[in-house]
């Protein structure tokens, strides 16, 4: 004999289920409609500090763009007054270059001059001739020097250059080699 089991029926109406869930939607409805506003405020709240932020960025930025460029026209003013300064000091040194040049092609060439007599004697008359003519060269391309301007030489030695560079090329390492040598004895 099985006896058989009636199913249990809620004791509870259903409206106070129903009224309390709709009591929870909308209290949840309302809590996540303030989490929106909350966020929208909060976004809106970071828009202002951001372009605040940008803003601050902008006037330092432009504070350091306006320092630099100063600073830059500052540093582009010494660079041009070093270069007027480098640019005077070698026209004074190539000046006295010239200058010390031109006496030592003299002095050569009175050296020359001078001992002639020597050589006629001791050589002959044909080598004591070769020597004044050297003299009267060394002498003769002095005064060309010292009549020349700075401007005609350095034109001279462009000529000199496109004529034959690789002559113009030996000759500078020559000169290098000889000025190496000089200040490496000392």
């Amino acid at each position: 004999m099985e006896t058989m089991v009636e199913p249990i029926e809620p004791t509870t109406p259903e409206t106070p289920v129903n009224s309390n869930r709709a009591e929870a939607k909308s209290r949840f409805s309302k809590a996540l409609d303030e989490a929106k506003a909350g966020a929208a405020a909060l976004k809106a709240e970071a828009v202002e500090k951001a372009g605040t932020l940008k803003a601050d960025a902008k006037v330092k930025a432009d504070g350091y763009k306006g320092r630099a460029g100063e600073k830059g026209e500052q540093l582009k003013g010494d660079a041009a007054a070093y270069s007027e300064q480098a640019k005077a000091k070698a026209a004074e040194l190539a000046l006295e270059t010239k200058a010390k040049t031109s006496e030592a092609m003299v002095s050569l060439g009175r050296f020359a001059t001078d001992n002639a007599g020597t050589i006629d004697e001791k050589l002959g008359v044909k080598y004591g001739d070769y020597a004044r003519s050297a003299a009267r060269s060394l002498e003769t391309n002095a005064a060309k020097l010292d009549a020349k301007s700075l401007d005609e030489l350095g034109e001279d030695a462009r000529q000199v250059v496109r004529k034959s560079p690789g002559t113009a090329v030996a000759v500078a390492v020559g000169a290098g080699f000889l000025l190496a040598r000089l200040f490496r004895s000392k």
